[in-house]
């Protein structure tokens, strides 16, 4: 099944491609600036926070499930990473604190979905509401600034004179990690399997519920990974930190071909996704786009995203009709 779901979204992951060079080489040819190395770093590094919570949001929607409190999370960590930073304790010990709480914030809407039987939709509304209000009484209105120069250097820094941010390079790491989780193991098979329908996936012998209380208790983990990135990028905790970050992960994985009902997309096409949607935000603040027009382009883009695989399916199913018709009259 995960088989007949790549050669489906294959068309999809095309184009995306073909968008993301046509958008690329029309952004060098005609942007000042866009293509000079430390633009260009500037461009991966801030689209790394969207990739980051793209690897296991794609494997999440492909299951059917979807996780909006993704950027609360991130938010929330921020700001635990913050207020401990003010108790005096070390950055080493931070880290590990703030991604174990990310495992929490996801087992909870994992529980929730799985155990309650609830729609993943209403519960991490509902949890992207709670975890923001946390991060608020956690840190208040302060912003926490002055982490060790080394982690901010690492977070904000790049390769000699290269435009590739040392932060890309793990990043990759965790891409080639979700790739063969995803497309190359029985537990990434059984995803497109559940994703195309659950009940069959069960009397198939998967464990659906196990899965998916995995899959969101993951895509905790990089939420958090992401709060502790973005504190040390941009070199400020906050407890708004990432706010509205999901829309743009969910329109970028959309975007990249995955589909919302489940059972269908590639990792590579939601990739692709991100990185359209990084360069485009990149290029329209070269231009002085307001940020408020740059939201209004990104939820142009969440319903293309949602509406393009979907033509693009009715226009293949219609030509595979027309062929089949004419070879039977013939």
């Amino acid at each position: 099944m995960a088989d007949s779901a790549l050669t489906r979204a294959v068309r999809w992951d095309t184009v995306v491609g073909a968008l993301l060079i046509v958008v690329l080489l029309l952004s060098f040819t005609t942007v000042d600036g866009f293509g000079n190395a430390l633009n260009l770093s500037f461009l991966i590094g801030n689209t790394l926070p969207i990739a980051l919570i793209a690897l296991p949001m794609t494997m999440l929607v492909v299951s059917g499930e979807i996780d909006l409190s993704v950027a609360s999370t991130a938010g929330l960590s921020g700001a635990v990473m913050g207020a401990l930073w003010n108790q005096g304790m070390t950055i080493e010990t931070i880290i590990p604190i703030c991604l174990l709480l990310g495992v929490v914030c996801g087992l909870v809407n994992g529980l929730l979905v799985t155990r309650l039987g609830l729609p993943s939709l209403a519960v991490t509304i509902g949890t992207l509401a709670a975890y923001r209000g946390i991060a608020q009484i956690v840190l208040g209105s302060d912003a926490v600034t002055d982490f060790p120069s080394q982690y901010l250097d690492f977070a904000a820094g790049r390769i000699g004179d290269t435009f590739i941010p040392y932060a890309f390079l793990p990043f990759l790491v965790l891409l080639a990690i979700a790739v063969v989780a995803l497309h190359a193991t029985p537990f990434g098979r059984s995803l497109f399997a559940v994703g195309a329908s659950e009940e069959a996936a069960r009397f198939a012998g998967i464990r659906v519920r196990r899965q998916k209380l995995i899959l969101f208790t993951v895509t905790g983990l990089m939420a958090s990974l992401t709060g502790i990135f973005w504190a040390l990028h941009y070199a400020s905790a906050r407890y708004d930190n990432a706010t509205g970050l999901e829309l743009s992960v969910v329109a970028a994985v959309l975007l990249g071909g995955i589909d919302f009902d489940g059972g269908k997309g590639t990792l590579g096409g939601a990739i692709a996704g991100v990185f359209l949607l990084g360069a485009l935000q990149n290029v329209m603040s070269l231009q002085d786009v307001s940020a408020q027009s740059q939201i209004v382009v990104t939820g142009v883009l969440l319903v293309l995203s949602v509406l393009g695989p979907r033509v693009a399916r009715q226009v293949s199913v219609a030509r595979a009709g027309r062929r089949a018709a004419r070879s039977s009259t013939g």
